[in-house]
């Protein structure tokens, strides 16, 4: 289950990616990029796992934004440090940590409820 805009749903493309991986978040993709284009890419890094590009459902047209998967941390740093800014298809690449992790309803409702105790200790400790 995923949560992102307040809204909820099942996100089954999840089940095609290792849940122990290091995921890059790759923005600003031109209309050029494709998954084949992504992998040629970044697969010259030994424990490179899986490139996708995000398409609307309806239209298969890129929504301009991607995930690069790797196996190990040292070739995630070092793919984060040698390609953010790097020309992929038409436009300079933009690359993140991904954080696929945090939008998991059940680490959604993990960080509420500590963010509202947190709330409530800091808001009843002031005695005023």
């Amino acid at each position: 289950m995923r949560t992102a805009g307040g809204q909820v749903w099942e996100d089954t493309s999840l089940a095609d990616w290792a849940e122990d991986d290091f995921r890059i978040f790759c923005g600003d993709l031109g209309n050029d990029v494709t998954d084949e284009l992504l992998t040629r890419t970044f697969n010259k890094y030994p424990s490179f796992m899986k490139a996708r590009v995000v398409r609307d459902k309806r239209t298969n047209k890129s929504k301009g934004y991607g995930f690069i998967s790797f196996k190990d941390p040292t070739d995630f740093t070092k793919a984060m440090k040698e390609m953010n800014g790097r020309y992929v298809g038409s436009r300079p690449i933009k690359l993140r940590k991904s954080s696929w992790k945090n939008r998991c309803v059940e680490v959604v409702r993990k960080k509420e409820k500590e963010k509202a105790a947190l709330i409530n200790m800091l808001t009843s400790g002031s005695g005023r």
